[in-house]
Formats: C-alpha cells, sequence, structure tokens
C-alpha cells in the first residue's frame, strides 16, 4: 500500500473512504473494522465483515492521526468501521486554539 499526500482509500467493510494528508514515515497497513482499506477504483474483496473491536465509526470531515508513525488521513466519506494503523487505532486530531483577542 503506497501511501502519498492525495493517495485516496476506501474500506472493504463500510463505506468509509479517507484521503492521505501527510504520509507515516515508515511503511504501514491501513485498516477500517479490522480490515486493509483497498485503493479508490479497486476492487473491494468480498465475504469481509466489521470486526467488533474496530466498529466505532469515522466521522466526515475530521482528520485522524497516528502518533507513532506521523501518519494523518482525512475522512471524506463517513462509516460504521474505526481507522487504525497495524491494528492500532487512531486518533482524532484536534482542532488548533486561536488566540485570544482580548
Amino acid at each position: 500500500m503506497e501511501l502519498k499526500p492525495g493517495s485516496r482509500f476506501k474500506s472493504a467493510v463500510c463505506t468509509t473512504e479517507v484521503v492521505v494528508v501527510r504520509p507515516p514515515k515508515t511503511p504501514v497497513t491501513v485498516e477500517c473494522g479490522g480490515a486493509p482499506m483497498v485503493a479508490q477504483g479497486e476492487t473491494v474483496p468480498a465475504g469481509i465483515t466489521i470486526s467488533p473491536e474496530h466498529n466505532n465509526g469515522t466521522l466526515l470531515g475530521k482528520r485522524y492521526i497516528d502518533g507513532e508513525t506521523a501518519l494523518e488521513l482525512l475522512c471524506a466519506k463517513a462509516g460504521e468501521g474505526s481507522l487504525s494503523v497495524n491494528l492500532r487505532s487512531l486518533a482524532i486530531k484536534d482542532a488548533k486554539r486561536l488566540p485570544s483577542s482580548d
């Protein structure tokens, strides 16, 4: 799986789609719902279901990050599966605080 900025991937188990914002520093496998994601335009393998440990969902427009590899993904289409890297859950990136205007 080649992860470069702008690459689009879709889940094999739900409707989630993501765009790579920042690629990882090391090679990784990106999963959604516990199953590896596939590149946009590729066929989705049949017979795969969401893992109960990875069914927390993804939120449209949110950025997901992995602290170990610096991977950053943008959710382009929400779904039931949650995002992970090498079966390690990704966190939602917090918004930067704006300075006070006092």
